[in-house]
């Protein structure tokens, strides 16, 4: 579980991610619910590698992410590595994705030798996404 531990205080998470105005690059903001309360704003700029699914995180010269479809509306699944790790996450556009998507992401990611799972309890009402 050591490749999600960095997830384990957080109760939610809020994205919205947007097309740069520099071509082959996105930009992802959140705001990160934790467990008590505090809301956390993160931002991350990916560098897309044109005729691939592959993204290089900005700062990041280690990690490599990579971008799925998923068969659920409103889904999709990233795998990232860096480092000697390995973790699939699966986002959805809804805070409460249906149980046979969550379950399909579990046996794809076992299916690729991912053990560890972790889903956040979205107990708290979400963080408000910055404007900035």
């Amino acid at each position: 579980m050591e490749q999600l531990k960095i997830f384990v205080t957080v109760d939610n998470i809020l994205f919205n991610m947007a097309a740069s105005n520099v071509p082959q690059i996105l930009q992802l903001r959140a705001t990160i619910k934790k467990k008590n309360g505090d809301c956390e704003p993160r931002e991350w700029t990916y560098h897309m590698t044109e005729g691939s699914t592959d993204l290089r995180t900005e700062g990041r010269p280690d990690m490599k992410t990579e971008l799925f479809s998923s068969s659920c509306p409103d889904g999709i699944i990233l795998r990232e590595t860096g480092h000697g790790y390995q973790r699939f996450l699966f986002y959805n556009r809804s805070p409460q994705p249906p149980e046979e998507c969550v379950n399909e992401f579990r046996s794809l990611t076992y299916c690729l030798n991912s053990k560890a799972f972790l889903q956040t309890p979205r107990e708290k009402e979400a963080c408000k996404l910055s404007s900035d």
